[in-house]
């Protein structure tokens, strides 16, 4: 049987839904219909690769991204409801046959700087005087790589591999590639998702400034920061509390327990057996561009860091003062993974363990469910367009065991 994944719309308004319930069967008990909130569209399906990350242009060009294993290529674009092409091109795409290498019989990501390896995630910025609108691509170089007894891994990242690409959307071009020093980016660092601020004067380079996500499983999670005038790079609250995996975290999707199974890694049936570690995961951005929201993806509680103590240049004290700054804004109902955000500041979460999507609005200091669907299986990806629909992929990651 074909297997298929789709991308799904919700209209963005400002109100929440209660939860309803409906009668379903001969019970005369409340019976819950796993739904509530506004109604959701399917917009596109995806037939032979595992979508994650996603956005949408000005104009209504769909993009998507799939973490490389087997794939012929790791960014597309839509072309109609049902199929995506190789983007900007299947030459920019490195083959599968060179997506890693090993030192010392120890495996490695690509160190290819210009073509793409793994891209995780996407974000576009509008045009504006000093740049086109762009489609910034996160390529973390780390693709998945199976052993001889098909056991999954992923290599660890060479210098060069993980980078920052900008491509103009007037002409699919790319115009700008950021990469990182080892210091900044060790080799089990893990790009998960991006917000910039391209505002002059946050930065003295006036270039603006991108907030990235080190989600490591690894264990040394944090912030990476990329002046995109100098290039310069740094990082932030590496392993601090708020960006580090729960211990042990058990979530529950579609009402069971999870836990991973490491595939030919024994532990009896089905291989290993290990409980989730990605760490920071969550990202959002203030409309002013002076708070970043974030948290971990194995945690319910929700932090927020004004932006200025991430952008300050590198000092002795610079991660101190960073670390007396968070603010922990409470639990807000369960894991949560992807963010996304609009114009009012509220804070858009992909709650998995609920198969929903909640809200955080900084004016209540409050959580409240906005949309939720069985449909909505290991949200990540999700973006919100200029007509006012926010997008989402739902994926199927929790429930290959």
């Amino acid at each position: 049987m074909k297997s298929h994944i789709l991308s799904l719309l919700v209209l963005l308004t400002p109100s929440t839904a209660q939860i309803t319930f409906q009668d379903s069967s001969s019970t005369i008990l409340r019976t819950d219909n796993g739904t509530h909130g506004p109604p959701m569209e399917e917009y596109h399906y995806y037939h032979t690769q595992w979508p994650i990350g996603l956005a949408i242009s000005s104009t209504g060009r769909f993009f998507a991204t799939y973490t490389r294993g087997t794939y012929a290529y790791t960014l597309g674009e839509a072309v109609n409801k049902t199929a995506e092409k190789p983007y900007p091109s299947l030459s920019h795409q490195v083959p599968v046959s060179q997506l890693n290498t090993s030192w010392s019989d120890i495996p490695f990501g690509s160190n290819n700087s210009t073509g793409l390896i793994s891209v995780q995630a996407l974000y576009i910025t509008p045009a504006s005087a000093l740049r086109p609108e762009t489609l910034w691509v996160v390529d973390t170089g780390r693709p998945t790589i199976h052993d001889a007894d098909g056991t999954p891994s992923m290599p660890y990242a060479a210098p060069g591999g993980p980078k920052i690409l900008a491509i103009s959307l007037d002409n699919d071009t790319v115009y700008a590639t950021y990469t990182f020093p080892v210091s900044v980016h060790y080799p089990d660092s893990y790009m998960n998702d991006i917000r910039l601020d391209l505002r002059p004067s946050v930065t003295a380079s006036g270039g603006g400034i991108v907030y990235i996500i080190d989600s490591s499983d690894e264990g040394r999670p944090g912030f990476i920061m990329l002046d995109l005038g100098t290039g310069q790079s740094w990082r932030r609250l590496t392993q601090d509390a708020s960006t580090l995996r729960a211990p042990r975290d058990v979530p529950s999707y579609q009402g069971h327990p999870f836990y991973q199974r490491i595939l030919g890694g024994g532990g009896g049936d089905g291989g290993e057996v290990q409980t989730l570690r990605e760490g920071n995961d969550g990202i959002q951005i203030s409309p002013d561009g002076e708070t970043i929201f974030y948290s971990p993806l194995t945690s319910n509680k929700l932090y927020s860091i004004p932006a200025s103590f991430l952008r300050a240049p590198p000092s002795p004290l610079a991660d101190i003062a960073a670390q007396n700054a968070i603010a922990h804004l409470g639990g807000r109902g369960g894991n949560a993974n992807g963010f996304e955000g609009d114009d009012h500041g509220r804070v858009y979460m992909c709650m998995p363990e609920q198969n929903a999507i909640y809200i955080y609005d900084p004016r209540t200091l409050q959580t409240v469910a906005w949309v939720r669907d069985p449909r909505i299986i290991w949200p990540d990806g999700v973006t919100v367009g200029q007509d006012g629909w926010l997008r989402k992929v739902p994926s199927k990651t929790t429930q290959v065991l």
